[in-house]
C-alpha cells in the first residue's frame, strides 16, 4: 500500500483529481491510500465546495483555506501549511495537478523533504513568462520525478529543456473527465432550459486570466468583442466575483448589457453549455481543451496558448484581445468543416498515471 498526497486548490484541479480519485477508489482502493490537501485557492462554494459534491470527490482531509494576496505571500503560505502536513503524513508520493501556485507550493514543499512529486499535466509551455501559470509549470517540472505529459508537444517540450528522465506521455486527465462527466451532463442537467437556451443557438463566453482582466485595455476590447457577437446569439458569461467586481469599476457593465451574464457554474452545467455552444470564447486552458472534446468550436482572447494541438484545422483560434478579431473568427466557425484530430489519448490517463507511480521507486 502506498500513500500518496493530492494537492488540489483551484478549479481545473478538482477536475482532474476527480477522474483520478474515482479510479483510485474503483481499481486501486488495495492498493492507494490518498489523502487530500485543499489549499482553498478558490474558496467560495460555487468555486469549490460544490466541485466536490458534484464530482463526488473525497472531501480532502486538510483544508488549508489560504487564498487572496499576492504571488509571493500566497505561495509561501501554502508551502509553510502543505510541508506541516507532509511531515505528519510521511507519504510515498506527492501528487500536483497543472500550474496554480498550489501546484508549485506543493511541489516545493515536497522536494525539500526528498519526497518525491508526480506532476500531472507536465511539460506544457506558452513561452511567456509574464504569465504566473509558465513559471509555475516550469518550476514544477524541475522538481518532480515523475512528468505525466498529456501530448507529444509537451514530451517535445522536456526535451528540449533536457528533460528526459521520468518522462511519460500518458494523454489528458481531463478528456478522461470530459467523457466520464459529459455523459452525466446529458442525462441530468437542465441547464438550457433554466437560461432559456435552444441547442447549438447560443454562445458560451469564459474570462479570467489576470493578462486580461487586469488590463483595461485588453478587457474593454473582449467586452466590445462579446457585444458585438451577441448582436449575432446569445452570448452567456458566467463571472467569477473578481472579474465581475473589475467590469463594475471600469464601468463596462453598459458595454454588456446584451450578454447573459450569470453566476460561476457547477462542473456539470459547464459541461452541458459547452456541448451544446455554437461556439466558446475563452481565455481559459482548461476550456480550450474541453470545447475541442466536444467539437465545439473556440475562439481564444489570449496571445499564445499552451494547447497548441487545439489549433490544427481551425477549432480553436488565436485571437489576443481584439473585438474585431474575436468577431471576425466567430464568423469563420461557420465554416469549420474538417474533424479534430484525436492527440489527447484514449481516455484512460488515471490507470497509467497510477500504474506508473507503483511501479515507480520511492527513493
Amino acid at each position: 500500500m502506498k500513500k500518496i498526497i493530492t494537492v488540489v486548490g483551484a478549479r481545473p484541479q478538482f477536475i482532474k483529481a476527480a477522474a483520478v480519485s474515482r479510479i483510485i477508489r474503483t481499481r486501486f482502493a488495495d492498493r492507494v491510500e490518498e489523502v487530500l490537501i485543499h489549499t482553498g485557492q478558490h474558496y467560495d462554494d460555487n468555486m469549490s465546495k460544490i466541485f466536490f459534491d458534484e464530482l463526488d470527490i473525497p472531501h480532502p482531509k486538510y483544508n488549508l483555506e489560504i487564498s487572496g494576496g499576492q504571488h509571493g505571500a500566497m505561495t509561501g503560505r501554502m508551502l509553510e501549511a502543505i510541508e506541516k502536513v507532509l511531515l505528519q503524513e510521511q507519504p510515498d508520493w506527492l501528487l500536483i495537478y497543472g500550474d496554480t501556485n498550489s501546484t508549485l507550493a506543493g511541489a516545493l514543499a515536497a522536494a525539500k523533504l526528498h519526497i518525491p512529486v508526480a506532476h500531472v499535466e507536465a511539460g506544457l509551455r506558452s513561452f511567456n513568462m509574464h504569465m504566473p501559470e509558465e513559471v509555475n509549470r516550469i518550476l514544477a517540472d524541475r522538481v518532480s520525478s515523475l512528468l505525466f505529459c498529456p501530448t507529444q508537444t509537451a514530451v517535445d517540450n522536456l526535451k528540449a529543456e533536457g528533460v528526459l528522465t521520468g518522462v511519460h506521455n500518458v494523454g489528458d486527465v481531463m478528456y478522461e473527465a470530459a467523457l466520464y462527466y459529459g455523459k452525466l451532463a446529458r442525462e441530468n442537467s437542465d441547464i438550457l432550459a433554466q437560461l432559456s437556451l435552444g441547442e447549438k443557438q447560443f454562445v458560451l463566453a469564459t474570462c479570467h486570466r489576470a493578462e486580461n482582466t487586469d488590463d483595461p485595455q485588453r478587457l474593454t476590447q473582449i467586452c466590445l468583442g462579446l457585444a458585438s457577437i451577441a448582436k449575432l446569439l446569445p452570448v452567456v458569461l458566467p463571472l467569477h466575483p473578481r472579474t465581475r467586481n473589475i467590469i463594475d469599476q471600469l464601468k463596462l457593465g453598459t458595454v454588456l448589457e446584451q450578454v447573459q451574464i450569470v453566476e460561476p457554474l457547477s462542473y456539470i452545467e459547464m459541461v452541458a453549455l459547452q456541448q451544446d455552444a455554437r461556439a466558446i470564447l475563452t481565455d481559459s486552458g482548461g476550456v480550450q481543451k474541453e470545447a475541442f472534446f466536444f467539437d465545439t468550436p473556440c475562439i481564444t482572447f489570449r496571445d499564445e496558448t499552451e494547447w497548441v494541438e487545439t489549433l490544427v484545422d481551425g477549432w480553436n483560434q488565436l485571437v489576443g484581445a481584439d473585438a474585431k478579431a474575436m468577431r471576425k473568427a466567430f464568423e469563420q466557425t461557420k465554416q469549420l468543416r474538417q474533424p479534430r484530430r484525436d492527440v489527447f489519448g484514449r481516455g484512460q490517463t488515471a490507470s497509467a498515471v497510477l500504474e506508473t507511480i507503483l511501479s515507480s521507486p520511492t527513493s
